[in-house]
């Protein structure tokens, strides 16, 4: 073996593990994505160390699962953030927090997740390696395995940068019935914190635009806080993450789903500082701007203290509270009541306000 294959084999790396067999760039290569050798090497010495804990074993193109007798939530997402880093996450743990929230919003108890990676040519061996390790990192705090993934590799132009899809599966428990539709007048609608934090990152960090505060993303697993939630043995009507369209948009579905008004209070909703800063600076309305952390809960009245006081017991709730109401005028709209006590109608955004944030 000649003395410069032996220094390629033996490289160190930001997150490589060593050897590292037929690496001949620090970047992306088409042969990543061929499923020959260098495909191989991905899996081995950047994907499954990148992961840890979170990985599993067998690495077949589809994965066999041991799943309990009853029902199965099945869901599946694409994240092209961009920037692909921004700051308190990367795209990394915004797909393993995507999903796992999207099943824990039906009730379900996250298992197992698929991930599949398009990456562009070019892109830094480095940059890849750190978000497989930030989606290692997610999937053990979410208690989740990654069991099976897949790797493209497009022509340098024909991509931007790293996209990632993500499938996930969970059970559910008997005696759980979460669906869009059930919220009915008189029950009490509670937000598990403040809200905007994600999109303002990711606008602020894309845009290199500061404003006075720090904002940082609040993407986070909120299985855990679910599970609280449901231990109290209330009847949880209606989960909803808001995130693209933030609050507004998972409110007005809730209320047409179940043909329900659904009145809010401004005041009562929680905006952070540098949200609420940066919102007034760009015109924007904090209810539209994306969470990757929060959820919104509809639940019958007679339960809405317990499950305030479960959601405040929760690292991730901490700042939770009840916003608003259903109520059985103006049907499958949202309205809002503004500080100087006027209403509101707070329609769906039309578009994307702020696109590439998830």
């Amino acid at each position: 073996m000649s003395e410069d294959v032996i220094e390629r084999a033996t490289i160190d790396a930001d997150g490589w593990t060593c050897p590292a067999p037929l690496r001949d760039s620090p970047n992306i290569v088409l042969g990543h994505g061929a499923g020959g050798a260098l495909s191989a090497d991905l899996v081995q010495h950047l994907f499954l160390p990148g992961f840890g804990a979170a990985a599993a074993n067998d690495l077949g193109d589809s994965a066999v699962l041991p799943v309990a007798g009853g029902r199965v939530a099945l869901s599946t997402d694409s994240y092209v953030v961009k920037p692909v880093f921004f700051p308190g996450g990367d795209i990394g743990d915004l797909a393993v927090n995507g999903t796992v929230n999207d099943l824990a919003m039906s009730g379900a108890r996250p298992q197992f997740l698929s991930t599949a990676f398009i990456v562009e040519e070019g892109t830094p061996l480095s940059e890849l390696s750190r978000v497989a390790r930030s989606m290692g990192a997610a999937a053990e705090r979410a208690g989740v395995q990654l069991v099976t993934g897949d790797t493209k590799v497009v022509d340098s132009g024909s991509g931007d940068g790293i996209f990632v899809n993500t499938a996930g599966i969970g059970t559910v428990a008997e005696g759980v019935h979460i669906r869009p539709d059930r919220a009915r007048p008189g029950d009490v609608v509670l937000v598990s914190g403040e809200i905007g934090l994600h999109g303002i990152a990711v606008l602020s960090s894309r845009e290199g635009v500061e404003f006075g505060t720090a904002v940082r993303s609040d993407t986070a697993p909120l299985n855990g806080l679910v599970a609280d939630v449901l231990a109290t043995g209330a009847d949880v009507r209606v989960l909803r993450d808001p995130t693209r369209g933030g609050l507004a948009a998972s409110i007005n579905e809730i209320a047409q789903g179940s043909g329900v008004g659904i009145a809010v209070d401004e005041g009562a909703i929680p905006v952070p500082a540098g949200v609420r800063d940066a919102c007034g600076l760009l015109g924007l309305d904090p209810m539209f701007v994306a969470n990757e952390g929060k959820l919104v809960a509809v639940v019958a009245e007679e339960d809405a203290d317990r499950v305030l006081q479960a959601m405040r017991a929760h690292e991730l709730g901490t700042h939770a509270g009840v916003i608003g109401r259903c109520v059985p005028d103006h049907p499958g709209a949202m309205v809002a009541r503004t500080g100087l006590g006027a209403t509101r109608v707070v329609d769906l955004p039309v578009g994307e306000h702020l696109p590439r944030i998830c």
